[in-house]
């Protein structure tokens, strides 16, 4: 069983199970974290969605580039979580599926290529008081317990 994080489950309320991947970006003691500057301004680590027919790793790869501007390493699979919440950019109530995985970013290809993302590194103890996301702040602190 996967673990939930986040708000409850919304009785009645009908989900649509929405498959996404995301990265924990580490270099030395920064992460690299993007803020979204909408639908609501928030701190995440960067990914998102599985196109239908994509692998998560390329998907993961894409997102990577398309909200940070930047190329990563090889990625390992830290862990999963599912989050059920509203997508205001898709009208749709989600279940989202958030499969995490640790990499390091190598090269820096230019800016973010997705409207109102911005690269942030920052210190991995201050981004886990930026992280707004429970599940993305728990995934965060259990690469840095595995880092130890």
């Amino acid at each position: 069983m996967i673990r939930r994080h986040g708000e409850a489950v919304k009785s009645g309320q009908k989900y649509r199970r929405r498959p996404g991947v995301y990265g924990v970006l580490l270099r030395g003691t920064e992460v690299l974290l993007t803020h979204q500057a909408e639908p609501v301004p928030e701190f995440q680590l960067p990914g998102g969605g599985i196109d239908r027919g994509e692998a998560p790793i390329a998907a993961l790869h894409r997102e990577v580039f398309e909200e940070t501007g930047w190329h990563i390493g090889p990625p390992r699979w830290l862990g999963s979580y599912r989050r059920f919440t509203y997508m205001p950019e898709y009208d749709m109530w989600a279940e989202k599926v958030c499969s995490i995985f640790i990499a390091r970013p190598t090269l820096r290809l230019g800016p973010p290529s997705e409207a109102g993302h911005v690269a942030i590194w920052t210190d991995v103890r201050m981004g886990l008081n930026l992280l707004n996301n429970v599940g993305d702040r728990a995934m965060l602190q259990a690469a840095l317990q595995q880092m130890r």
